[in-house]
């Protein structure tokens, strides 16, 4: 069952896993089609299921306004308090048609032909209005508290996802137990607004996505390409101590090469249209994998090369459909943090043993201390022995041991070549984004024939690791921004300082100041044409987290007036004094 915990000022408040409040849920969901049809005679309802954090209904109508929104609500009151009581009903396949083709609802006739099981299960709200459902549902609809039900939103979307069927109007609504629980949720719901990566992207000015260029591709303006700039930095410092090879590969390949690894056959609607050079073939790579196997068999290996580690920011390309996409969180064009690792079957879990130990030092570097992990083993279809499949997955389970991790088993979860081990990280509101992932393939080094030599000069095959840490550079940017609420901690701050002059006669010391910190390797800004106080206020806007402070007194001592951000005003420093106690600070991650 999926869980939403709503923290409310740094406590764990209510969660969204209680039989009660999903039944309550549904059973707002067909309240709010009941008034739905109620005002709107030729609305035709389609499905209307409870989500992560409420429910929703969609409808074929004609576009729905805000003020139309609070009709339906106050529908819904009148529903609600007249404690209409929620009958089961079960009816042949038969029966459930021709009820659907009496009240002339076609999406209903469509629903009913995807249900496989048999009887039909319907429950009714009084005699008055009936939905095909499976239930839970509360008794009576005075049971659910009108006082803790909200309408939040109108959307479009298509019918069954598919952009060639008709435009539906979606109404979303949530449903608590209690109005605090639901103020909670709402108090919840302004804070991830105010912390929005697309709207602090635009505030801060660290990236946009143009218009003119296309949707779903990202421009990172320099504020942005700084931060990135650190954290690729620290990702190849850790990578090169842990052993892995740097790569870099081409953003285009023949699609022969996309033939053999099988997205041509499994991935072409996630693929660009393909570019025909010199009567030859070429596709925008969607996956770094085969770049990497090629490298591999660039020259022949034997078992004492084993394990080889490669690592690449690889840029990749998916189409995806503008109605999906969504800031930085879903693009078209994005730079995973891919490595793959070729190994020998008894090397696999000391590897990813190693691989969780990589993953957690880096995360912890961000401020991510809080995952949820799952292993998930062999589905139904797939490729490779039992034997490797018992031996990798046993290998999986062994190293989480080792880690000492807790981890939930996502059993038939797997990719068809081979088990995998996903893991989320939980942000400052405890919200979880799909990060890491640990992949074990069988399927690749048999596509391209990739061997090696054992120590009885046999060719064998080797095993394929594939594993990401952050994700992509892209999404994982995204995901830092709403958890540190745009307010990054010092060593990551794309300015860490800015110099600010109380008068314009104090600029030539500033210039010396700011060119000291950049010399020192911290990123110091001189500001200056506005008044002190404005150009304080606009340092916090901006979020910087220190300011130094120049007036004449400071140019005759040689010294800056220090303010920060977290700690308040600080007094005054003389210059190399501010420099060393930055250098600290950054060193040790630490805020001052």
């Amino acid at each position: 069952m999926y869980v939403l915990r709503i923290w409310y000022q740094g406590c764990l408040f209510c969660c969204y896993e209680d039989e009660m409040l999903i039944s309550a849920s549904l059973q707002c969901a067909h309240v709010m089609a009941m008034a739905v049809q109620k005002l709107f005679p030729d609305a035709k309802v389609t499905i209307g299921p409870w989500i992560e954090n409420g429910f929703y209904y969609d409808f074929d109508m004609e576009p729905l306004t805000d003020k139309e929104l609070k009709r339906i609500k106050k529908e819904m009151d009148r529903i609600i308090g007249r404690n209409l009581p929620l009958i089961r009903e079960e009816v042949s396949r038969d029966e459930a048609q021709r009820r659907i083709t009496a009240l002339n609802e076609p999406y209903k006739l469509e629903i009913l032909d995807s249900i496989k099981e048999d009887p039909i299960t319907i429950y009714h709200i009084g005699n008055e209005w009936w939905d095909l459902c499976a239930g839970p549902h509360v008794e009576y609809t005075g049971k659910i508290n009108r006082k803790a039900v909200e309408l939040e939103s109108i959307a479009g979307a298509y019918w069954r996802g598919d952009e060639k069927k008709p435009m539906l109007q979606r109404i979303y609504g949530t449903a608590w137990e209690s109005e605090d629980q639901l103020k909670a949720y709402l108090h919840f719901k302004e804070e991830a607004k105010r912390r929005d990566h697309r709207r602090l992207g635009q505030v801060l000015d660290l990236f946009s996505i143009q218009n003119d260029a296309g949707g779903g591709l990202v421009f990172w303006h320099p504020k942005g390409a700084i931060v990135r700039h650190v954290i690729e930095d620290l990702w190849k410092k850790i990578h090169i101590e842990r052993g892995y090879d740097l790569l870099y590969t081409p953003h285009v390949a023949k699609a022969d090469l996309w033939q053999i690894s099988g997205h041509l056959d499994f991935y072409k609607e996630n693929m660009y249209d393909q570019m025909n050079i010199e009567d030859e073939l070429y596709q925008l790579r969607p996956m770094n994998c085969p770049y990497h196997i090629l490298i591999y068999k660039r020259r022949p290996h034997s078992y004492h090369d084993f394990p080889i580690r490669v690592a690449e920011l690889g840029t990749v390309y998916r189409y995806e459909l503008s109605g999906s996409l969504h800031g930085l969180f879903r693009v078209r064009g994005f730079t995973q943090d891919d490595a793959h690792i070729f190994c020998l079957g008894d090397q696999i879990k000391d590897e990813i043993r190693g691989v969780l130990d990589l993953t957690e030092e880096l995360l912890l570097q961000f401020g991510f201390s809080k995952y949820e992990v799952n292993l998930s083993t062999r589905p139904e279809k797939s490729v490779g022995d039992d034997d490797i499949w018992v031996k990798a997955t046993s290998a999986l389970r062994d190293a989480l041991d080792d880690k000492g991790w807790s981890y939930q088993i996502d059993d038939g979860g797997g990719a068809f070549y081979g088990p995998k081990i996903d893991l989320k990280i939980e942000d400052a509101l405890g919200r979880k984004w799909q990060c890491s992932t640990i992949q074990v393939d069988f399927n690749l080094p048999q596509r391209f024939d990739i061997t090696y030599v054992d120590s009885n000069s046999e060719k064998k095959r080797p095993i394929m690791i594939h594993r990401a840490v952050l994700g992509s550079l892209e999404r994982f940017f995204g995901v830092l921004i709403e958890h540190y609420a745009g307010d990054f901690p010092l060593w990551l701050s794309p300015v860490q300082a800015h110099v600010l002059p109380v008068t314009d006669t104090q600029l030539d010391y500033c210039k010396e100041v700011t060119n000291k910190l950049k010399a020192n390797g911290i990123r110091g800004e001189l500001c200056h044409g506005e008044r002190l106080p404005k150009l304080i206020r606009n340092s916090e806007m901006l979020k910087i987290p220190l300011m130094a402070v120049v007036g004449a007194k400071e140019v005759e001592t040689g010294t800056v007036t220090v303010r920060s951000r977290y700690g308040g005003d600080l007094g005054t420093m003389a210059i190399d004094d501010f420099v060393s106690t930055i250098k600290s600070a950054i060193e040790s991650r630490a805020s001052i």
